[in-house]
Order: C-alpha cells, then sequence, then structure tokens
C-alpha cells in the first residue's frame, strides 16, 4: 500500500497543544509535513494561557525527525489569524494545509446562558475560523493550491443539552464551508467539515468512563490528514465519525410542493392542507449551492 505522505507540505494546526489537534500535528509531522503548531494553552473553558502546550508538540515533532514552529497568538481575533499564518509564511514561505481545530466549551442550558458565555463560544469556534482561514485562503491562492478542515460537532448537526452556543458555532462553520468551497474552487482548494467525536478534556464530563479506551482521539486523525492530502478530491462534504466509524452527512430537500401559479396568494390554510407532502422528504436531494432550489419552483417560474 503506497503510503499519504505530506512532504514538501506546510500545515497550520490551530488548537494543537493538546487532544486531537496535537495528534494531527504529530501524524502531519510524521508524514513529512512543516508544520505551524497554534496554541493559547487555555483550559477548556478559555481560562488561562501556557505556552509550554505548543512548545511541547513541536518538540516531539522535531525530536522524531520532523520540522514545526510554535504559534501562541488567539484565533479569535484577526490580527491573531493574520499572526498564525504569518509564522507559516515567514518560517515555511507557503501554506497549503489549514486545520481549524482550536476550541473551548462554555455549557449551559438556554435560559442560563449568559451573554459573555455565548461570545466567547462563538469568537473562538466561528469567528476564529473566519480569522485563521481568510488570511490562509489568500496565501493558497497565491500557489493555487489549498486543503482546509472546518471542525464542526454533532451538536451542531443535530443538538444537544446545554449546548446552543456551541452548536450554533459549529453548524456555522458548514456555512463558511459551502460558501467558500464555491468561491475558491478554481484554485484547486478543497474544503471539508469534520464532526469528530473523541474522549478528551472538552468531553470528560459527557461520555461515561468506560468510553475513555473505546473514544481514542486518533480514530479521527484519519480522515483529517485524508481531507488534507493532495489525493483527496472532496469538497464541500461534512463527515462525522468516532470509535472507528466514519461517515458522510448531509443537508438535503423533499420535493416539497408547489401551490397557487406564483401570483396569487397562498393562504394558511393551503399549508395547513398540504402539511404532510411539504413535510415528505422520502425523495431527497442533496444541493451544489443555494441555487439548487430554484430547480423546485421551477414550474412556478417557467
Amino acid at each position: 500500500m503506497e503510503k499519504i505522505n505530506f512532504n514538501g507540505r506546510v500545515a497550520i494546526v490551530t488548537g494543537a497543544g493538546q487532544g486531537i489537534g496535537r495528534m494531527y500535528a504529530l501524524e502531519l509531522g510524521r508524514r513529512g509535513a512543516k508544520v505551524v503548531v497554534n496554541d493559547l494553552g487555555v483550559s477548556r473553558d478559555g481560562s488561562g494561557a501556557d505556552s509550554s502546550a505548543a512548545d511541547k508538540v513541536v518538540e516531539e515533532i522535531v525530536k522524531a525527525g520532523g520540522q514545526a514552529v510554535a504559534n501562541y497568538d488567539s484565533v479569535a481575533t484577526m490580527a491573531g489569524g493574520k499572526n498564525i499564518v504569518g509564522t507559516a509564511v515567514d518560517t515555511y514561505g507557503k501554506v497549503d494545509i489549514l486545520i481549524n481545530n482550536a476550541g473551548i466549551v462554555r455549557d449551559k442550558s438556554f435560559m442560563k446562558m449568559t451573554e459573555e458565555e455565548w461570545d466567547l463560544v462563538i469568537n473562538v469556534h466561528l469567528k476564529g475560523a473566519f480569522c485563521v482561514t481568510q488570511p490562509a485562503v489568500r496565501a493558497m491562492k497565491e500557489n493555487g493550491y489549498g486543503r482546509i478542515i472546518f471542525t464542526a460537532s454533532t451538536s451542531g448537526l443535530y443538538g444537544n443539552f446545554g449546548q446552543t452556543n456551541y452548536g450554533a458555532a459549529k453548524l456555522g462553520l458548514v456555512g463558511i464551508m459551502n460558501t467558500l468551497k464555491l468561491e475558491v474552487s478554481k484554485y484547486d482548494i478543497k474544503i471539508n467539515t469534520i464532526a469528530p467525536t473523541a474522549w478528551s478534556r472538552m468531553t470528560t464530563d459527557i461520555f461515561p468512563p468506560e468510553f475513555e479506551d473505546k473514544m481514542n482521539p486518533q480514530f479521527n486523525e484519519p480522515m483529517a490528514l485524508y481531507l488534507c492530502s493532495q489525493e483527496n478530491r472532496a469538497t464541500g462534504q461534512i463527515y462525522a465519525m468516532g470509535a472507528g466509524w466514519y461517515g458522510r452527512t448531509t443537508i438535503v430537500s423533499g420535493d416539497g410542493l408547489c401551490l397557487g401559479n406564483a401570483k396569487r396568494a397562498i393562504s394558511v390554510e393551503e399549508i395547513r392542507d398540504n402539511f404532510e407532502k411539504i413535510s415528505d422528504v422520502e425523495n431527497k436531494r442533496e444541493h451544489e449551492s443555494a441555487l439548487g432550489i430554484f430547480e423546485y419552483m421551477g414550474p412556478l417560474l417557467s
């Protein structure tokens, strides 16, 4: 079996000082990539800071014969994002791969959540992905190549009690991907989203203790690295995973129902009387962009 390698590639992994991000960085380094290890060294709720987290991962990569450099900037500001990407360009001359992995949690039921708890999580996950990805895309466009990963969550895709801030941020990343994939496709920049599930400091109070060995963070690493490889041609896709299971998930629409003639008003009662047909998704379809929805309106618009 021919091994996938990243020889000559430059990769940025945010939040790479611990957990899944650390594993991404180490494996990229083992497979030949030059790695920017970004981490503030904060706790899982975003408090505190310890630069040694990133330094230790860099030491591991270098000790194994790879090349890596640490970066301690926050992803949650444009200045921080530019500095993270700048570290890669200044040190290694380019950026080929970006894994947006940095994250925090501030779990609270919706009615008890504070504005601060909302803003902190949105800023790191959603705004943070924007702040780092925009300068990274600029660098990738210059080279006509790039691979970008957004890290979503099943909490955003399907919901999870007490995580409205986290879920909103994570599903928002899918929205970024859906549009950005269209804007950069001609530059051979592939953008995908993963929803990893693993035992980590982020999930110690969510999973039962007996899951610790079975939900090994390493199981998320192969999918992320494949999507970052030159061999991968998929873009704009969402992949969920955990414990060695991998599967694509997607947003679909059903056939729906055309009412009226695009001229007369539609009544509330017509919706009520046809609600079952409107809600039916048996004949489901995916769409490459928002324009796909117009296919259903064809009979009314022609």
